[in-house]
């Protein structure tokens, strides 16, 4: 009799923790991609201001069209993404593509003059830095998430339930880690 209690009562635990666990991982998920969700948002934005941005570039840096070019070719790229992995590479590609594009506005000084062209400069940097604060909270969240599905004992229930592992969103380039020199 007290044998039967005991299983029923281990069973019953057993369940519970199943069920609870079950149920962290679901809001994880669910947080993951609420995360990414928003950090999408932020590209979007991005993705629809940047041919406003190249076009008045254009009109200063005629003879710049390899640059305008690249960075067109790599929004487009970005915005064909269709997971989570595609979106990080293709916008680490765009970042690497603008910064290239921010260098060259520093050539012509009669461009950091126009209004058109600082208007769209502080929209494009309100933005980078949604993107930024949104890439922060979409690791984080994803940390959680995969420190979750990895700690024993729920790595054994992730692993039936098809829970896998989310990528962080990190610096592809090596040389993006480097210090910044300023130079007088």
């Amino acid at each position: 009799m007290i044998i039967g209690i005991v299983v029923i009562a281990a069973i019953v635990l057993l369940a519970f923790w199943l069920i609870g666990t079950y149920n962290a991982f679901v809001r994880l998920r669910n947080k993951t991609e609420e995360a990414f969700s928003a950090m999408d948002v932020s590209l979007k934005k991005r993705y629809d201001l940047l041919p406003n941005f190249v076009e008045t570039v254009k009109g200063y840096a005629k003879h710049e069209r390899e640059t305008l070019e690249a960075v067109i070719s790599a929004r487009d790229q970005a915005v064909r993404s269709h997971s989570a992995e595609e979106t990080i590479k293709n916008d680490n590609v765009l970042d690497t593509t603008l910064k290239d594009l921010f260098a060259l506005t520093e050539s012509y000084p009669d461009l950091k003059a126009d209004q058109d062209f600082l208007a769209l400069q502080n929209q494009l940097s309100r933005i980078e830095e949604e993107i930024a604060g949104s890439r922060r909270y979409y690791n984080g969240v994803i940390n959680k998430y995969n420190t979750r599905i990895e700690m024993f004992p729920g790595n054994l229930l992730a692993g039936m339930l098809g829970f896998q592992r989310k990528p962080l969103y990190e610096v592809q380039e090596i040389y993006e880690r480097d210090n910044v020199r300023v130079t007088f």
